[in-house]
Formats: C-alpha cells, structure tokens, sequence
C-alpha cells in the first residue's frame, strides 16, 4: 500500500490538481456567461467591441495614454480585458452622448463605471498627481 512520503505527495498533487482546475474553471465559466446572447441577441463582449469599433476614430493620443496609465495597476495577463471592458464603456457613454472626440471626462466616466468600487482608489491617486479636480465625479465614485 501506499506509504510515506509517496501518500503525501499524491494527496498533496491531488489537491493541487482540484484547485488550480477550480479556478481556472471559474475563469472560463464567467467568460462564457459573458459570451451568452442576451435579449437583444448580443452578448456582453459583443456589446463591447460594437461601441469600441463604433468609436474607435473618435481617440487621441492622449486619451490613448490616459487609459494605458489607469490600466497600469491591473496584473500583464488581464489588463487586456480590462482595457476592453472600460473602453466599451466609453465608447457607450460617447455614442450616447453624441461625442465628436474622446474626452478626459468621458475616461474619467467610463473608468469608474465599468471598474469596481475598490479600483477607485488607483483612480484618485492619478487624477491628483495629474492635478485634474474630481469634484464632478463624486457623485459616480459613492453611487457603486
């Protein structure tokens, strides 16, 4: 029978197998709930790369930069995602609002609605280095 050592590490390599398959399944799990046609027959990640093509002429450099440096903080494997779910959701609110030109504002906007509340942070400590007033987004930043 098994003993010693050789137990421990097939239990050990047994746990290790269920967990890290557990997570990666949660993953793949949300990316295909989010790939699922909602009433409009559009899922979430089509939604997304609607409005990023719609608007895709509407970015500057700077506004480009911008949204490179609110990115910064989110780890290399996901901030691909991230950048495409807040520049959908820019392109959302410039498409409603008729933009001609991606704004700061429409950023600033965009950013704290399609992040969660504890991103804000981040957020707020690069408005203040970059000395832009966050005044009109206090209403977005406690409403979440």
């Amino acid at each position: 029978m098994l003993t010693g050592w050789f137990l421990w590490f097939i239990l050990f390599w047994s746990v290790f197998l269920l967990v890290t398959m557990s997570i990666g399944g949660f993953f793949m799990f949300r990316k295909f709930l989010k790939r699922l046609p909602k009433e409009d027959g559009k899922s979430e990640l089509d939604w997304q790369e609607y409005y990023i093509e719609r608007t895709r002429h509407l970015w500057g450099e700077e506004e480009k930069a911008l949204l490179e440096e609110l990115v910064r903080p989110v780890p290399e494997l996901f901030r691909d995602v991230a950048r495409q779910k807040i520049a959908g959701k820019i392109g959302e609110l410039a498409l409603e609002e008729n933009a001609s030109r991606i704004t700061k504002d429409l950023i600033i906007r965009g950013y704290i609605i399609a992040t969660p509340k504890r991103d804000h942070k981040f957020l707020i400590r690069t408005l203040k280095e970059k000395q832009i007033n966050i005044a009109p987004y206090e209403h977005l930043l406690q409403s979440k």
